[in-house]
């Protein structure tokens, strides 16, 4: 058999894969939206079962011979080529799939679709206690997926490479260092500011309906194709990309504060674009199909949210449009006003509705914690009372119910132990990103006030999405910006926007 004809069976079983995960992923989109509460027993068990049959057919020692063989073929003669990216990503994959027994897999599967929708009613009681039981089930996978995988260091490094592979606790700390202190003194210039954003502008009567009219339209203007995707609501927003000509994405939406589903939908919109983005109708299936880390996927909803979403040019053109739809509450509201109101800093409970500059205490929280239930250095029980403490230190204010706590985040109850360290990355990786795009379309804020953003758009596609994982995520930001991984571009945007905003 020549190297084409094994590449060609390769990349037909690993497709077969993509299916199965396909379809679970219409399963978690409808579990999310449409299904009827007493339809999750099933749920879970369909999900196991087609979690099982994918681990099947992906550690199949076929598919390890295959690659095996094509490892010293011509095919991976250029390194960068799709099939030597594609051979790459696929033993990287592989070796850490066939270390997983199949039981663990589909129990992991089982229990997270059973602990998601106990979260749900959980954080709807603001009852930790309820959910206690199914975090401490989860913990305890994830324990046995680290110790199966193997790790140097401690366990959380083998889970967080499933979301920035090749990333560990080291780098990720490097990171937060490297932020907290100027992101300290930047919030102690902002609370002593003399000039402070009116931010009961954006916390009046916002029709629902209205809101929905007008995030579409912004996602469109975005790029955004309805006829491939399309919004939706539930508890916690998030976005999946089916497959080709398949992304959606969910918000949740608040009749008296207009920044959450704006700005929800925006990101999610900007993780659709990504996932839409893709070259999957060519490599579908494949790692050059697929994006190339967590934190680069939150890169491109961050931009769209933060550098696009809350600047000033982007309202220049908006913001008539959102006055004209909001009579009443925006009436005689200045541009400046309400620009100074949607970039309002201050500490919150909810991460998702977080300002730029609290958002990544937020994250620093939730590592902190993960790192110790996972080690066993922290009790699943003792979980509420660590948060509220540590959120007191962080952000300055008491937590007052379990909602607002430790059960505002979803990820836990999806077995997501490592995800939250992705969310800062994307925060770096987006202001590198953003700084060059300005260089290379000089007139791209000016675009924004005339209502254009496709051409950010086209960009992103061409240097990131298109990619696919031809480059590792800290490999991608060099390749596109010429410089390695920085956290400076972060700190000079915030410093710079909101110096303006507060007058210092």
């Amino acid at each position: 058999m020549s190297a084409k004809e094994q590449y060609d069976e390769l990349t037909q079983r690993t497709r077969e894969v993509a299916l199965l995960g396909s379809t679970s992923a219409v399963l978690h989109w409808d579990q999310e939206t449409y299904m009827p509460p007493e339809g999750n027993e099933l749920r879970s068990e369909q999900l196991s079962m087609l979690a099982g049959m994918a681990h099947d057919k992906f550690t199949d020692k076929r598919i390890g011979d295959l690659i095996a063989g094509l490892e010293s073929s011509d095919l991976v003669k250029d390194p960068l080529s799709p099939e030597a990216v594609n051979i790459r990503e696929l033993r990287h994959q592989y070796d850490k799939e066939t270390k997983l027994p199949k039981s663990l897999v589909e129990e992991m599967t089982r229990t997270t679709s059973r602990a998601q929708k106990e979260w749900v009613q959980a954080r709807k009681d603001s009852d930790f206690k309820r959910f206690q039981p199914w975090l401490e089930k989860v913990l305890e996978l994830k324990r046995q997926q680290a110790e199966a995988y193997g790790y140097e260091g401690e366990p959380y490094n083998a889970l967080l490479d499933d979301y920035e592979p090749g990333a560990t606790v080291d780098d990720i700390e490097k990171v937060f260092a490297n932020l907290r202190d100027e992101l300290v003194d930047l919030l102690d210039k902002i609370k002593g500011a003399p000039k402070q954003p009116d931010v009961s502008i954006v916390e009046r009567e916002y029709d629902v309906d209205k809101q929905k009219i007008f995030g579409e339209m912004v996602a469109s203007a975005m790029g955004f194709n309805f006829k491939a995707g399309r919004l939706d609501i539930t508890t916690h927003p998030f976005c999946t990309g089916i497959g080709y000509g398949d992304t959606r994405i969910l918000t949740r939406y608040n009749p008296k504060r207009l920044n959450d589903a704006l700005f929800g939908t925006m990101h999610e919109a900007g993780h659709g674009l990504y996932e839409s983005g893709l070259p999957k109708t060519d490599h579908f299936g494949t790692p050059m199909g697929e994006s190339v880390s967590l934190g680069i996927h939150e890169s491109q909803s961050r931009m769209w949210e933060n550098q696009v979403g809350r600047s000033k040019p982007f309202w220049q053109h908006f913001f008539p449009i959102l006055q004209n739809l909001f009579k009443e509450s925006l009436h005689g509201v200045k541009l400046d006003d309400f620009y100074a109101a949607i970039n309002n800093v201050a500490p919150s409970y909810i991460r998702v509705e977080a300002d730029e500059c609290t958002y990544n205490l937020h994250i620093l929280l939730r590592f902190e914690l993960e790192r110790a239930l996972l080690r066993g250095d922290l009790k699943p029980a003792d979980v509420p009372d660590e948060w509220n403490s540590r959120f007191e230190k962080y952000l300055g204010i008491k937590v007052d119910k379990d909602s607002n706590g430790c059960l505002q985040d979803v990820h836990w109850s999806f077995g997501l132990v490592g995800y939250f360290p992705t969310y800062t990355l994307g925060n770096i990786y987006s202001a590198q990103f953003f700084n060059q795009a300005k260089k290379e379309l000089p007139d791209l804020e000016q675009q924004f006030e005339r209502g254009e953003l496709v051409n950010l758009r086209h960009w992103l596609k061409e240097k990131i999405h298109s990619q696919g994982q031809r480059f590792r995520a800290t490999d991608l930001v060099e390749e596109v910006t010429g410089s390695p991984l920085d956290h400076r571009p972060t700190i000079d945007y915030m410093k710079a926007k909101y110096g303006e905003i507060y007058g210092f």
